[in-house]
């Protein structure tokens, strides 16, 4: 069962449906028209670009349909010329003539190579492309910059994202859990994420949770019983009390500095989770005050059997702070003869940027089977003409060097042949290369009105995105100043780029005819 996003027909541009209506008007609404996603570059630096909102896409297709309510709102907004054959044109469309070809979601995608293709009826395929270019731009954006994130911190590092309260409303918050946990991210505090996608969860305490107890006194239950079963309860306000003048003494904080109220709040936490106890440090003094008081209850909680899962500072010079908690948790490891002690984990958050991890370590292409191409003085603005199919080429160590777009109809290439092609870039140099494998990018995902595929699940994609990642050269990871990508058409696309553009300045991927071969 498709889960996602649901976005009415209506959240589009007005234009559309003004160019709809043009098309009907010209009798043009049923010519076959392809209708192509891409970037012109990739997002945030980088050289390639997460793909996601594919889930989005296929619920919005399979659901589309105008209702009266849809077309008696358009009747007050479009010109009072507008004929009343065309509103119940309106009322009668549907996606049963669209075919829908994309790239696996979760694939990595490089510029001028399309994520998705659109093909239908050109009326249709025009009011699609508004609500299809916003369910795959953001989900794209989100996925890459998590990516991006997990690049910089690792593998190993845990990626937790927290960010619903400062998201852009409810729908925003939402999408951008789910496709961080895309990206690379391993848990979201994001409960509603978590219960629909199956998002680990995760979640510690805020700072009014510590300032709202006053004293000690408000420790209302004094004993915790140890992990082990049958064992009797365990005055455990004295016993952190205890632990919190050996940690005073150890680290040489004055044991009358310490916050009493943040010691009531850590207890009161642990004894109510003590096999997931995890500590905000900085609602007060962090050194003098949260972390020893961490240490205090986290060491008592050992001594009963438990372990603490973690320590979250969210304010100050993170960096710095971080580096100072860990030489402390190292310090009492040592000290109190508990290994595990010092890698206890320190979660970092409030707008955590890419460089501070490092520091912690749309067009329309085709109509009625002629080709059409976008011509621009911005030369980045061109599209590549006609219908295409789009092939990635691996070598020999197995990771993707080149992106390959061919005619419709061209024979695909073949892993072990020659295969000769000009490259998209400034120079338009001509190449012959080799494959070790070649893979075909688009597979059908609808049809006749159908999901053709069924659905991957949030962890699926995920999985297949880390894959991906894994898979690229890290030549073309570099965070900074990565090294392009390759992107090339064939010969005999590149003679219709050269067709159509004749009579314009030369094309920037245009090879000279010396290196040309028809």
């Amino acid at each position: 069962m498709l889960q996602g996003c649901t976005v009415q027909p209506l959240l589009t541009d007005l234009y559309q449906f003004t160019m709809a209506y043009g098309y009907w008007k010209s009798s043009k609404e049923k010519a076959t028209a392809v209708f192509e996603l891409y970037f012109r570059e990739s997002p945030l630096g980088g050289e390639f670009t997460i793909f996601a909102g594919l889930q989005d896409c296929l619920l919005f297709l399979s659901k589309f349909q105008l209702t009266k309510e849809d077309v008696k709102y358009l009747q007050s907004v479009l010109p009072p010329t507008t004929e009343q054959g065309f509103y119940d044109y309106l009322r009668n469309i549907d996606t049963s003539a669209v075919t829908l070809r994309a790239v696996p979601e979760g694939s990595l995608v490089f510029p001028k190579v399309a994520l998705l293709v659109v093909e239908g009826p050109l009326a249709i395929v025009q009011l699609l492309e508004t609500p299809l270019l916003t369910l795959v731009n953001y989900a794209s954006l989100v996925a890459t910059n998590a990516a991006r994130f997990r690049l910089a911190v690792g593998p190993e590092k845990r990626l937790l994202e927290m960010g619903l309260r400062r998201a852009q409303g409810p729908d925003g918050g939402l999408s951008a859990s789910r496709y961080s946990y895309i990206g690379g991210f391993d848990g979201t505090s994001n409960v509603l994420a978590g219960k629909l996608y199956g998002i680990p969860l995760f979640g510690s305490m805020a700072h009014s949770y510590i300032t709202s107890f006053t004293s000690m006194s408000e420790v209302e239950v004094q004993t915790l019983k140890p992990a082990l079963e049958g064992q009797p309860a365990v005055d455990f306000v004295s016993l952190c009390k205890e632990w919190l003048a050996r940690v005073c003494r150890l680290l040489q904080v004055p044991q009358d500095q310490i916050n009493s109220s943040e010691l009531a709040a850590f207890i009161s936490y642990a004894m109510s989770y003590p096999r997931n106890f995890i500590a905000l440090a900085d609602t007060y003094n962090v050194m003098r005050s949260g972390v020893p008081n961490f240490c205090a209850v986290s060491l008592a909680l050992h001594e009963l059997g438990y372990r603490t899962v973690g320590l979250r500072l969210d304010s100050g010079d993170l960096v710095q702070q971080s580096l100072k908690v860990r030489r402390t948790l190292r310090t009492c490891a040592a000290e109190f003869g508990v290994s595990w002690f010092s890698d206890v984990p320190i979660i970092v958050s409030n707008g955590i940027s890419e460089k501070d991890l490092i520091d912690l370590q749309n067009q329309l292409t085709q109509v009625c089977g002629k080709p059409r191409i976008k011509l621009s003085e911005d030369r980045e603005k061109m599209t590549l003409p006609g219908k295409k199919t789009a092939y990635r080429l691996y070598g020999p160590d197995g990771s993707p060097f080149l992106d390959l777009l061919t005619r419709d109809g061209e024979s695909p290439p073949r892993a072990g042949e020659e295969i000769q092609c000009n490259v998209l870039s400034k120079r338009g140099e001509c190449l012959r290369v080799r494959a070790a494998r070649v893979e075909t990018l688009y597979r059908v995902y609808f049809k006749h009105g159908q999901v053709s595929q069924g659905p991957c699940t949030p962890l699926e994609i995920r999985t297949h995105a880390q894959n991906s990642l894994t898979n690229l050269h890290p030549q073309h990871k570099h965070l900074q100043e990565p090294v392009p990508y390759q992107v090339a058409v064939t010969t005999k696309l590149c003679d219709l780029l050269t067709e159509l553009t004749k009579e314009s300045s030369p094309l920037p991927w245009q090879p000279d005819s010396s290196n040309h071969t028809a």
